[in-house]
């Protein structure tokens, strides 16, 4: 049984990840003392995908349907960026080294030319870099408090644009800053912004292969 003192920290470092559920911390290594060999060894070995957030290992919130949503979306960036050679487009196991402490793996992710060091292609397996567009596709799992705290570590790394993607809602929250939003439904169309300028695309294509089956 954990005593009071333990109990407190464990609490304390739940909240400081977003109030998630205790049974995405990784305990071994210790939370506050993994590195990024740790988040490697762990990636490589163990399923599913973990995060390093603060030293702290937490396996990352799936879900089938949120992967559908990233794949489609993924897909549809790939399509628009790829034959104009504006930089390159990763998927849920592509991380990125945020801060010395955390590692993030966006749902989808677009990282521009402009980005690469010297004009070529990262050669590290976590990148020291943000995304340019960062898009992270709602599971069951996350919390508000975690998106949010996602939001601001991306915008202070240097992301000028975040997709939060509601497969329930159908909906797509568009954010320029950790706070300033607008909220898009089926019905609307979304755009690149300054990050993809020319690109747009209907939101409800975001979200057609969910209907396959009706």
């Amino acid at each position: 049984m954990m005593n009071a003192a333990v109990s407190s920290t464990m609490a304390e470092r739940l909240e400081e990840l977003g109030h998630i559920s205790a049974d995405r911390l990784r305990l071994s290594p210790a939370p506050g003392t993994a590195t990024v060999d740790d988040l490697m060894d762990a990636n490589t070995h163990r399923k599913p995908l973990c995060e390093l957030i603060d030293q702290t290992l937490v396996e990352k919130a799936v879900g089938f349907e949120s992967s559908v949503v990233a794949a489609t979306i993924l897909a549809i960036l790939h399509q628009f960026v790829a034959p104009r050679r504006l930089g390159f487009v990763a998927g849920a196991d592509g991380m990125f080294r945020l801060l010395a402490s955390t590692v993030r793996a966006p749902d989808v992710a677009f990282v521009s030319r402009e980005q690469l060091p010297d004009g070529k292609f990262p050669a590290e397996a976590y990148p020291p870099f943000s995304p340019d567009l960062v898009v992270e596709v709602l599971s069951t799992g996350n919390t508000k408090a975690e998106m949010s705290r996602k939001r601001v570590e991306y915008f202070h790394s240097g992301t000028r644009l975040v997709w939060m993607v509601d497969c329930v809602n159908r909906s797509v929250a568009v954010y320029t800053s950790p706070s300033a939003v607008r909220i898009l439904n089926e019905e609307a169309t979304i755009d690149g912004g300054e990050v993809l300028p020319g690109f747009s695309s209907p939101v409800a294509d975001f979200f057609a292969d969910l209907d396959l089956g009706l």
